[in-house]
């Protein structure tokens, strides 16, 4: 295959994630009740718990959108044939926003006054945009992005560790890696928008601490052919590279850099790999080069938990790929009915008790990573990566490399930018 033809090949070897601009809307306060002692809101009856699920199941994210709410819905399967919470059955109300911003705001006008709380929001663009109506409301959202931009917000929750902080992490990694010394330049390519401004902040910090020069590129989300990044970044002489882009980005600059003689280490965070790119003609390039930094375990870990979710998946969807979404939708799925629980416990199931709730789980653990503290919305509730690497034919395609890590230079740069 020709150069011409290989990137080609790369620039079109998965969907792109698609971030776009912010509106608002408005909506009634909610209202509340009472209910066998319990204080009650919206969403709740004397049989059933209702919580949101506003996801992608027809846009550029629908792969990782499925199958996120797939492992809740399992999840609460199996808490409603325990007995549900609270003596209620919880039940999932899930609207597609095909990863689009005016679509999520209409779905969640629609489904607000149905539900207790909002079991996720996918985009971190999405949340941005219905940040004002979330707090307006007092509707507890878990957000399935990792934009350090949504922590402060009362009602607003991210699930886990912050893409700055993945990077921060993973550089640490990566200077070992590629044997990295003071001087030394690596490639920092970053996507315009909350995730990848975050995930650059943290790679810069690292990059500083370690005396590293960064030459960077910025990227559009719409663009799928990095053969002009690899260019600059080959004649630059960088010894490594670091990404915060789309699948369908890492695909094609780790394939053209290998193609073309830049066979450095390549480390990404956690939305830039997908399985399904380990069908494409990157797939080679992709184990040898690639490295992925993220707060969750690799689906094909020995950890107990991770073991039965897998099985419990695949026995459940026998049919569906794995791929690290599934721990995300089954922490996130955890994570509402264990406040849930609290909640029930406080007698209190209204919005602003269930977010009260959350703000008790200092010490939350299910088994998929590592310990997290939700009690305070302004920090991650986690500070330990993973770094993954690639690998075909183990469950969600991703082996482990390292274990989950906090490194030395996170607490500065915590101190520095909060996430």
């Amino acid at each position: 295959m020709n150069r011409f033809r290989t990137t080609q090949a790369f620039a079109l070897a998965a969907a792109l994630l698609v971030p776009l601009t912010a509106c608002s809307t408005k909506a009634a306060p909610p209202a509340s009740g009472s209910a066998g002692g319990i204080k009650t809101g919206p969403g709740i009856t004397d049989s059933t718990i209702t919580l949101g699920v506003l996801t992608d199941l027809s846009g550029p994210t629908a792969a990782m959108g499925k199958s996120s709410l797939q492992a809740q819905q399992l999840h609460v399967d199996q808490i409603n044939s325990a007995g549900g919470v609270c003596g209620r059955q919880v039940k999932l109300l899930v609207r597609d926003h095909g990863y689009d911003v005016q679509k999520a705001v209409g779905a969640f006008t629609e489904v607000q006054p149905q539900i207790a709380a909002m079991a996720q929001l996918l985009g971190s663009g999405q949340t941005a945009a219905l940040l004002d109506t979330i707090e307006r409301n007092s509707l507890l959202t878990l957000v399935g992005g990792n934009s350090a931009s949504l922590l402060g917000h009362p009602h607003v929750q991210l699930v886990g560790t912050t893409y700055g902080i993945e990077l921060v992490n993973g550089m640490d990694f990566l200077v070992k890696k590629a044997r990295l010394k003071p001087g030394d330049k690596v490639g920092l390519v970053y996507q315009d928008g909350d995730y990848g401004t975050n995930a650059a902040t943290g790679a810069r910090y690292a990059a500083e601490k370690a005396g590293l020069s960064l030459v960077e590129q910025t990227v559009k989300p719409t663009d799928t052919d990095m053969t002009a990044q690899v260019t600059a970044l080959k004649a630059a002489g960088v010894k490594a590279v670091v990404l915060a882009v789309t699948p369908a980005q890492t695909a094609s600059l780790v394939g053209v850099a290998a193609s073309t003689g830049l066979r450095v280490p390549v480390l990404g965070s956690s939305p830039a790999f997908v399985p399904q790119l380990l069908g494409t003609p990157a797939k080679p390039a992709l184990e040898k080069m690639l490295f992925v930094s993220t707060g969750a375990p690799a689906l094909s870990s020995e950890k107990p938990a991770v073991v039965k979710l897998v099985a419990d998946y695949r026995r459940k969807y026998p049919e569906e790929q794995l791929n690290q979404a599934v721990e995300i939708g089954a922490v996130s799925a955890k994570l509402i009915t264990d406040t849930l629980q609290a909640a029930c416990r406080g007698k209190d199931l209204s919005r602003d008790g269930i977010t009260t709730a959350l703000r008790t789980l200092d010490a939350f653990d299910n088994g998929l990573g590592s310990v997290q503290d939700y009690s305070d919305p302004a920090e991650a509730p986690d500070r330990k990566t993973y770094v993954l690497q690639p690998a075909a034919g183990v469950p969600g395609g991703l082996k482990t490399v390292q274990d989950a890590t906090e490194v030395p230079a996170l607490a500065g740069y915590l101190a520095a930018h909060n996430g």
